[in-house]
């Protein structure tokens, strides 16, 4: 694969996860992005500009740019008003791939993610004549399966339904999404292809629990839960805070440390509710709330858990977990989405089925045992090895290259066509 033009439209890899929309799939575009320009190719990825006065292009590391688009505002967008900003986003990143194809030469494909930009890659494929690859990262139908209030309705269910019977590919992160995919939508099985998102184990890796802990200002003693991620009403905050209070009752001296802001249109309403559970549940002093971290710096709050806590309603993947995993914290997860695939149960951490707090404490004293808590984190350690961006990387590039033939079949029977029709 010789180039890619990647579309993030609603949010930015430069983007600090864990505020607004940000979360695992900027993460997941910044480091496939970065693993593909290492194997030798050029990726463009193409955003809209939320603020004034960002650059133009900004070149993250050669072979990896980032492009920042007019389309409507240069401010902070709702993103339930974003597909108003669709066709204008589609026109400038069309202008911006034909002026690098008049330098550079044609894109390989289109790598759209998130439904917005798969709307927007509808539109390229046909107007540049282009395979288009789709990353879903959440699907419409499975969150509302979760919590009816999360759907966001029959516009966007159409649009996914329109994306997935135009891609040539669409990308899976695990075999359960792939499921969600033909069983929810009817996907063509031919097209899905699994590319799992992966760990970068230069960052992520075990270390001293004693030594994290000093230097966050964390207690020596008892147990550290940890929960990252956005707060909003999917990612299930209110049981990590009533697990603690369920842990508290039973006499453990257990603290929670919740590392992210609030996101989405109930993100304020949510962090109001487990700051008033704490209260109600009198374990305010054990809760500690920190604002998102650089994604590198993760790791020293991974590291200083006897627990990463991930009670989601849904996941198509789950990167916290795989992240924690990886630093030799192990997981006590819902039993849902690609958690089921990441969290190997009793080994590696927990999949806790339902939203019961009390089964989630159950399995919390489980795992941070102190005759357990050793053989957790060293089977933890070892499935996330099975994970890194260079192996996604190849998958990537076997999926982008494998469409371009069958393009380029297509393409040349059609020229076929139309000169038999001629003559």
């Amino acid at each position: 694969m010789r180039s890619l033009a990647v579309l993030s439209m609603h949010t930015s890899p430069l983007a600090q996860p864990g505020y607004g929309d940000g979360g695992g799939m900027n993460v997941y575009v910044r480091e496939l992005a970065a693993a593909l320009a290492r194997s030798g190719s050029e990726v463009e990825v193409f955003t809209r500009a939320d603020r004034v006065g960002l650059p133009a292009v900004v070149e993250v590391e050669p072979g990896f740019r980032v492009h920042h688009l007019l389309a409507g505002p240069q401010a902070a967008v709702d993103k339930f008003a974003l597909p108003e900003l669709l066709d204008e986003f589609a026109d400038a990143a069309a202008i911006a791939m034909e002026a690098i194809t008049a330098q550079r030469g044609a894109f390989d494909a289109i790598h759209a993610n998130y439904w917005l930009s798969g709307a927007a890659g509808h539109s390229l494929k046909h107007r540049l004549d282009l395979p288009l690859v789709a990353t879903f990262h959440t699907l419409d139908r499975v969150k509302a399966e979760a919590l009816s209030s999360l759907g966001e309705g029959e516009a966007r269910e159409q649009a996914e339904q329109t994306i997935m019977g135009c891609a040539d590919a669409l990308l899976a992160s695990c075999l359960v999404e792939a499921d969600q995919l033909t069983a929810l939508y009817g996907a063509d099985e031919e097209h899905i292809h699994l590319v799992p998102p992966a760990v970068d184990h230069a960052f992520f890796g075990p270390g001293n629990r004693a030594q994290a802990r000093k230097a966050l200002g964390l207690p020596a003693e008892g147990v550290v839960l940890l929960f990252v991620g956005r707060i909003q009403a999917l990612k299930g905050i209110e049981v990590a805070v009533s697990a603690l209070g369920a842990l508290v009752d039973r006499g453990v001296d257990a603290h929670l440390v919740v590392v992210g802001g609030p996101s989405g249109p109930d993100g304020e309403e949510a962090l109001h509710k487990l700051q008033e559970d704490a209260r109600n549940l009198q374990i305010s002093h054990r809760l500690r709330i920190v604002a998102p971290q650089p994604h590198e710096l993760l790791s020293s709050w991974y590291r200083a858990a006897d627990a990463c806590i991930v009670p989601s309603r849904a996941e198509s993947f789950g990167l916290v977990a795989l992240e924690a995993q990886a630093c030799g914290t192990p997981v006590v997860a819902s039993a849902v989405g690609g958690l089921t695939t990441l969290v190997e149960d009793g080994i590696t951490g927990f999949l806790v089925d339902g939203r019961d707090p009390v089964a989630f404490a159950d399995r919390i004293i489980d795992v941070s045992a102190k005759g357990d808590a050793e053989r957790f984190s060293r089977a933890a350690v070892t499935a996330a090895r099975r994970y890194s961006w260079k192996t996604s990387a190849e998958r990537f590039i076997q999926v982008v290259e494998g469409i371009s033939i069958d393009h380029e079949h297509r393409s040349a029977l059609q020229v076929d066509a139309s000169s038999r029709a001629g003559n």
